[in-house]
């Protein structure tokens, strides 16, 4: 019988687990066994905290959207004006934690997922609806209405393009390389675009 309390934790492990698995693997062509042996615990536990691998798998990606989600809060109102918020969801994109090998694989791996599993398609819309709506609360303010759109879209095509990218790449994640292109991209289109005055 399982200890009372140790579910989250270990339903917290067999989420982790399944990050450096796919990280790993490069694909969602992981087993339970494999990702429970990562936890350190059975097959058998996994299946009773989860059911199956689609089921932890579809956990892990609201796992890492909820922490994206709860980044992305503390640093949109730690955001000073307009255009600190924009740098925020930018940052908060390429943090220490989110652009890391396993999480930039696992993201790749639920991107072709989503091609045929709906579940994870409509959490990549929800995903993908977050950004951009993180990016329109500060380029709102800062471009009329249809450059803001475009904008927004831009920005988030870069964010997108740079984890799929750094996924094809051998070596470490360059966090500064990819903020600073995104904020070139930014700066160009602010300054050329009909910033508001």
């Amino acid at each position: 019988m399982p200890k009372i309390g140790m579910e989250p934790l270990r339903r917290k492990a067999l989420i982790d687990a399944a990050i450096l698995a796919i990280g790993e693997r490069g694909s969602l062509d992981v087993t339970m066994s494999d990702i429970a042996g990562r936890a350190g615990v059975s097959p058998a536990l996994a299946h009773h905290y989860f059911g199956g691998k689609e089921d932890l798998l579809e956990a892990t990606m609201r796992h890492i959207l909820r922490e994206l989600g709860a980044d992305a809060v503390r640093a949109l109102r730690q955001a000073p004006d307009a255009r600190s918020r924009v740098s925020a969801v930018v940052s908060l994109n390429f943090s220490a934690e989110q652009f890391r090998p396993s999480t930039i694989a696992a993201w790749l791996a639920f991107y072709v997922e989503a091609q045929r599993s709906a579940p994870m398609r409509r959490l990549l819309q929800v995903y993908a609806h977050r950004l951009h709506s993180n990016l329109m609360s500060g380029l709102r303010p800062l471009l009329p209405p249809e450059e803001a759109l475009r904008v927004a879209e831009g920005a988030a095509a870069l964010i997108d393009g740079l984890y799929i990218r750094q996924a094809l790449k051998d070596g470490a994640p360059d966090r500064r390389s990819a903020i600073a292109l995104i904020e070139d991209y930014l700066e160009t289109k602010l300054a050329g675009g009909g910033r508001k005055r």
